[in-house]
């Protein structure tokens, strides 16, 4: 995260209108309250809305392996695990906690792809 947002400022300290501000004279506060933090928020939001399917995916198979969370709270992992003992049985005790998951972390993804999409400066003509 830290990377992402140096590399944008750095990217936006070289813009012509960053370099406009300097020249007339505006503080260093000024620049970076009015250019560069309201250009860096776009890729901070994105990075995180990326970075939180993967934090419950990673979640979901610790929790399959037992490394999770503890019995008494649901986890879709746990669930998981707990259906692969009765899977010839009740399919759908392991067809659900799958699809759910599933169903979270591609629409958190496709949510994070439109919002690099609707916030990417470089796409607007």
């Amino acid at each position: 995260m830290a990377r992402i947002v140096r590399g944008q400022v750095l990217q936006l300290k070289k813009q012509e209108y960053v370099t406009a501000a300097v020249a007339l004279g505006a503080s260093s506060r000024r620049i970076i309250r009015r250019h560069l933090l309201p250009n860096s928020v776009g890729p901070l939001v994105i990075t995180t809305c990326l970075q939180i399917p993967s934090a419950i995916f990673l979640e979901s198979f610790l929790s399959f392996l037992g490394l999770g969370v503890s019995a008494p709270m649901a986890s879709l992992g746990s669930l998981c695990s707990d259906a692969l003992e009765t899977i010839s049985l009740f399919p759908y005790r392991l067809v659900f906690p799958a699809v759910t998951l599933t169903v979270i972390v591609l629409s958190l993804n496709l949510i994070g792809d439109g919002l690099r999409d609707a916030l990417d400066p470089r796409l607007k003509k």
